[in-house]
């Protein structure tokens, strides 16, 4: 008996502690219901709104630059074609490529022989004209005495009237004869001033101190004058050069002469050559080219009927080039500065919001808790990439330039959020 109701204990024991267990979980899957439903309560309601994924940028001192970029060909500040003014063959050439010469340094000798025999000619013609001079002034003279003596006896009732006026006429175009022989003379000593001149220029001298940048005739070669003046070589001034940089029209009302330009070359970009802009022709680049100069035609200014061709403009600039390491034909990557603010408060022109009406801007700062203000600014002189900072900022503030939101939803925290100042 007494072993049964051990038994039967032992199995109430058991069901009883079943039973508990069964309670305990209930309760711990009703616990997790409830921690479930309030976790997406709290995601779906509470959560904070996402902080914004930006782009930053600091408020720094930078120097800052407008500028207008144009593309410019180098020139010699002075070339000159040398040419010959008469018709010959070119016997000797004295000047090679690269030559440096002096003014009136000989450059070539043409044949002579031609202005040689009209120089002969012509001074033939002036000797000849001077001796009939001479001889029409002793008939003067004859002429003279002839008239005299019918005076004489005319006076005397001697000598016929009629021989008297034949003497005086005779006198008379003996005197006008000599006045025509005069100006003929006249006349040869220009033709021969004339030889001599051309003679001369069989002898080709340099116009100006420079270099021999082209040959265009060699030695042996046969010039022809008549037609046009042909030319024999290029002299140019090497030590000084001129920069034609095409600016466009848009840009061009901004430059002004006196402006600071710096360019670089296609083989040293690292180089910054500095110069002062001399002047900005009136006319476009291609006017030179449009003979009617309307602008109705298709090449003037070099826009076409169409209208869709770009107009530009020279701006011309000097530069120094004592080791001639400019050479004609470059070309300058040129950058006209039309104003300048040395260490200035900066920011990216890319933080700034829309301009308001009186001139100030809006730009959103990035604070060392994470939140994003609003402030407003003054700027001066803003290049399109860098801005300079007036009133507003500090330096080391951090400006947003660009920012991305991950995902969206309603918010009831302020995390993040904007503030406005």
């Amino acid at each position: 008996m007494k072993s049964d109701d051990m038994a039967t204990q032992g199995n109430d024991r058991k069901r009883g502690g079943g039973a508990k267990k069964r309670a305990a979980l209930r309760w711990g899957a009703a616990a997790l219901l409830l921690a479930l439903a309030a976790f997406g309560i709290k995601r779906l309601w509470f959560t904070a709104e996402p902080r914004p994924q930006v782009a930053t940028a600091a408020v720094t001192r930078a120097d800052i630059e407008d500028t207008v970029l144009a593309t410019g060909t180098i020139g010699a500040a002075q070339l000159v074609s040398v040419g010959a003014q008469v018709t010959g063959q070119v016997k000797r050439l004295h000047v090679q490529l690269g030559d440096a010469v002096k003014q009136g340094q000989p450059i070539a000798e043409i044949d002579a022989l031609p202005q040689q025999n009209a120089l002969r000619n012509a001074q033939a013609q002036v000797q000849s004209a001077e001796a009939q001079l001479r001889a029409k002034q002793a008939a003067l003279a004859q002429a003279g005495l002839v008239a005299k003596r019918q005076r004489e006896l005319v006076a005397a009732d001697a000598g016929a009237r009629a021989d008297l006026e034949s003497a005086e006429a005779t006198l008379a175009t003996t005197q006008a004869e000599i006045e025509a022989l005069q100006a003929q003379i006249r006349q040869a000593k220009v033709a021969e001033s004339t030889a001599e001149l051309n003679l001369s220029y069989t002898r080709v001298t340099a116009p100006m101190d420079g270099v021999v940048v082209a040959i265009v005739t060699e030695q042996g070669q046969t010039v022809n004058a008549n037609q046009s003046a042909p030319t024999l070589i290029k002299l140019a001034r090497l030590d000084l050069m001129t920069v034609k940089a095409q600016i466009s029209e848009a840009d061009v009302p901004r430059v002004k002469a006196g402006m600071p330009v710096y360019f670089s070359l296609l083989g040293e970009p690292d180089r910054r050559i500095e110069a002062s802009l001399r002047a900005v022709e009136p006319g476009p680049t291609t006017i030179a080219t449009d003979a009617s100069g309307s602008s109705s035609s298709s090449g003037s200014g070099g826009s076409s009927a169409s209208g869709t061709s770009a107009i530009y403009y020279n701006g011309i600039f000097d530069v120094p080039n004592p080791d001639g390491r400019l050479r004609i034909n470059m070309t300058a990557q040129t950058t006209i500065v039309l104003a300048t603010a040395k260490k200035a408060l900066s920011l990216p022109s890319a933080a700034l919001g829309p301009r308001a009406r009186d001139g100030s801007y809006r730009v959103r700062v990035l604070q060392g808790d994470g939140q994003i203000v609003e402030k407003k600014v003054r700027v001066g002189l803003n290049n399109r990439v860098t801005a300079e900072v007036l009133d507003g900022l500090t330096e080391g503030e951090q400006v947003v330039t660009t920012e991305a939101v991950a995902g969206a939803g309603p918010s009831m925290g302020r995390r993040g959020g904007v503030r406005m100042f």
